[in-house]
Order: C-alpha cells, then sequence, then structure tokens
C-alpha cells in the first residue's frame, strides 16, 4: 500500500544547521527506505514565498502569490513510500527529523 508522508512546519522556525542535519538524515532514511523496496519519491519544496495559488471563483481564474491559507505551518516537503500497513508508515514517519518540529500527516494513495 502506498502513503504519502506530508511534512508541515513553521518554515521560519529552522536554522540553516538544522535544515542541512534534516537533509542528512532524511537522505539516510531514504536510502535504507529505497534498499528495502519500500521508498517511491520524497523531495523538499522550496519556501511557501515561492508558492502560486489558483482558485477558480464564479467561473473566474484567480492567481494569487503565495499559499492558498495563512497558517503557522506550511507544507515543506513530502515522502512517498510504500510498505504492507499503516502501522509501518507510522513507524517510518516516527523516525523523519521534521516531525520533532512539525507534524508529519498520513495519507494513503487512491490507486487508480
Amino acid at each position: 500500500m502506498q502513503f504519502m508522508l506530508l511534512i508541515y512546519s513553521d518554515e521560519n522556525s529552522w536554522t540553516q544547521a538544522e535544515i542541512d542535519e534534516c537533509l542528512t538524515q532524511s537522505l539516510a532514511i531514504c536510502d535504507e527506505l529505497e534498499e528495502a523496496g519500500k521508498y517511491i519519491s520524497a523531495a523538499p519544496l522550496k519556501s511557501v514565498s515561492t508558492a502560486t495559488s489558483l482558485r477558480i471563483r464564479n467561473n473566474q481564474c484567480e492567481i494569487t502569490d503565495g499559499p492558498f491559507a495563512e497558517t503557522r505551518e506550511q507544507l515543506g516537503g513530502y515522502y512517498i513510500i510504500d510498505v504492507e500497513h499503516l502501522d509501518e508508515a507510522i513507524e517510518i514517519a516516527k523516525r523523519l527529523p521534521p516531525a520533532k518540529k512539525g507534524t508529519v500527516e498520513i495519507r494513503p494513495i487512491e490507486m487508480l
């Protein structure tokens, strides 16, 4: 079963040293998952300040800079994994460095 692990945190709460360490630890976890045949994809996202949001309202397209909603935590990256069940996805999510500063949302992927 495939799951997407969505990484949320306040991007302004990370120092450059913390970002570097997070990336190092995250890449090591990705390597382990790949060796076990459980890795599909993972990537950090650029800053929320680079986002563009699109909405269709009353048949009119509205495009704005920035995220859709003002929140304290922003979507900062993702992992896609292929594991047996939710409990295994939770165990992987617990190991991710951003879980210590933010939130890891675990969502099953609907296979079409």
